[in-house]
Order: structure tokens, then sequence, then C-alpha cells
């Protein structure tokens, strides 16, 4: 919910606009049967800007710590625990951009940087540490059968003692959600590799989003009646996706992380664009959009302008997100 520079579009009409938008959304699974089977794997790298550049060589090189982690598993970690806050406090008195409480920082803290301390709250320290702690419990349930991963996550989650219990995640509700979540976050900050799956529910977004085509933005607005039904960017897009009964967070920032990233040569309609003065950090995004093909996107661009379509190619761009159920769901309420 946040301003965006005014990139004005001089040349379509809203009537032309509806019918290019109608086109759109029935072409959209068309789009998506033809690249389903062009999704690929390969080894895991970061994705672009998704970790904060200040922190980003620190999660590529101790993610890569042992086999049990990757650099993108780790980032999903520390987003989950802190939104990459290095100052990060909880109620439970966890501290830092990793989030250790006293008691397992005194066990498992490391000297990462080599200055002559340990410090919770310098991510030079924190982040290696994380990695760390990590690969020690991956080492304590080595012998649990189930995937290494998930079990060192659960291990995280639950204690290693529950993991060789049960032979793997144990049947802890909350453990095995924690599992799930980190795992389909690593989804967001991996750099896909390969054409990334289409969205299903795509193309109700865009039917939703381009019903609102002319209505007047209001900052912070999310349509709601006494709002007038306006919108600020952010809210229009989490309008549009819970149309189709995926539930965004408010902001943009976060929204960035509800799913995998496509290149720009492979945006489909429906997926999420976002723009920044920082293209090195997704936590410095502030505006979004729905894009719709055709190098444009509709947007609620400003205060005084009306949700219109706006082209994609500004220097502000920063990248692009393709809504999965899943994705939205394994976001933190807050960070």
């Amino acid at each position: 919910m946040t301003v965006r520079k005014a990139w004005i579009v001089g040349t379509a009409t809203v009537g032309a606009g509806l019918s290019f938008v109608l086109l759109l959304v029935v072409g959209v699974y068309m789009v998506a049967g033809n690249l389903a089977n062009g999704v690929g794997k390969g080894a895991v790298g970061l994705a672009k800007g998704a970790v904060p550049a200040a922190y980003q060589p620190l999660v590529q090189r101790w993610g890569n710590l042992c086999s049990a982690i990757n650099p993108a598993l780790l980032a999903a970690q520390l987003y989950q625990e802190s939104g990459f806050n290095p100052r990060a406090k909880s109620p439970a008195a966890a501290q830092g951009i990793a989030q250790f409480i006293p008691g397992t920082w005194a066990t498992h803290g490391i000297d990462g940087d080599g200055d002559g301390d340990r410090d919770v709250w310098d991510p030079n320290d924190a982040i290696p540490s994380a990695a760390k702690y990590d690969c020690t419990l991956a080492k304590y349930v080595k012998d649990a059968p189930g995937d290494p991963t998930e079990n060192m996550l659960a291990a995280y989650n639950a204690g290693a003692y529950a993991v060789i219990k049960y032979g793997g995640v144990p049947p802890y509700k909350e453990t095995q959600n924690y599992v799930k979540t980190i795992t389909t976050l690593e989804e967001s900050f991996a750099a896909p590799v390969g054409r990334v799956q289409p969205s299903q529910q795509a193309a109700g977004a865009i039917h939703y989003a381009q019903k609102k085509l002319g209505t007047l933005y209001l900052w912070g607005g999310n349509g709601t009646a006494d709002q007038g039904g306006r919108f600020d960017c952010s809210g229009l897009t989490k309008a549009a996706y819970a149309n189709v009964g995926i539930t965004l967070p408010r902001v943009a920032n976060d929204q960035y992380n509800a799913g995998p990233h496509p290149r720009r040569d492979e945006l489909l309609p429906g997926d999420l664009v976002f723009f920044s003065d920082d293209l090195t950090n997704s936590r410095a995004i502030r505006h979004v959009g729905i894009y719709v093909g055709g190098g444009y996107m509709i947007d609620a661009p400003r205060t005084g302008a009306v949700i219109r379509f706006d082209p994609i190619d500004t220097p502000d761009y920063f990248g692009a997100t393709r809504v999965t159920e899943d994705g939205a769901k394994a976001l933190p309420t807050t960070v």
C-alpha cells in the first residue's frame, strides 16, 4: 500500500481495455497448459532481491554448510522468524534476525565473522549460527527415516528426540505445519530453474481486478463499503486473490513471497508484478500490480488516479511472483 511514481498510459481507453483483458482471461488457461510441461528443477540459488543485499552473501555462503540446508531454505527460516529484522524481539525472549532464545544462543551461537565475540544481534554472527544450528540438528536425526531436511526442520520445532522417537516428522500439528511452511517458503526464495508452473487461479484474479478499472485510488483502501469500494495497490491485489480463495498479506513487500518468481520473459497473466527504488531488496518494495499480458498490468497507482492499465517495463520494475495457495498460507502473519 505504497505510492508509486505515475507511469501514464496515454493510448488505451477503458472500453478497449476491458476487451483486452477478457481475451487474456480466456487465454491464460491455454498458455498455462502449454507451459506446464516446461517446469524444471536444478541447483538451488537465491531469487533476485529476495534476501536483502546486506545479508545475501552470508545466506549464500552459510546456506551451503551441510546437505540438509540450502541458501533458499535458510532465507525462508530467517524471513519466517524475523522478516530479516536484526533487532527483532519476541514475547518469548527470542532475539535477532534468527530469533535465538538466550539458552540456545549460549550453546549454539558462534563467532561467524571472527571478530572475537558472539553477538546475537549481529547478523554476521546470527546467520552463521542459524546455519550451524540447523546442521547440528540434522546430525542428531541423521538416522531417522524420511527426508533429512524435513527431519531437521521438525527437530528445530519439536526437538530431536521427538523425530527419533517417531521415526521422522512427529504427529504434532504445529510441527507438521512448521515443516510445510518453511519448505513452501523455500520456493519463494529460490531462483527458479526452468519454467514456473502456471497458476489456475490467475484468470479469476484478473477478472476481479478488471471490474475495478476506473475506481478512484484510496491510500489504505481495502474496497470496503465505508471506503466507497476504493483500493490502494496492495489492497487491490489482496482483494483480487481473495476472490479466488487465496489470502494474501496486506502489504506489497510481503505479497512478493507468496510463490515462486518467474523471469520477465516468463510472465503470465495473473502474476503479481512489483516495483521498488531499491532493486536489491524485496523488503523495500513499494508498489504491486496484476500482470495482464503485453507488458501491461492493472494497478491502483497513486492518490488522485484511478485503477487503470500501466506498463510494467519501467526503471523501478523489481520482479514478479506467481501466487500459489500454499505459498500464501506459508507467509507469517507478522514479519
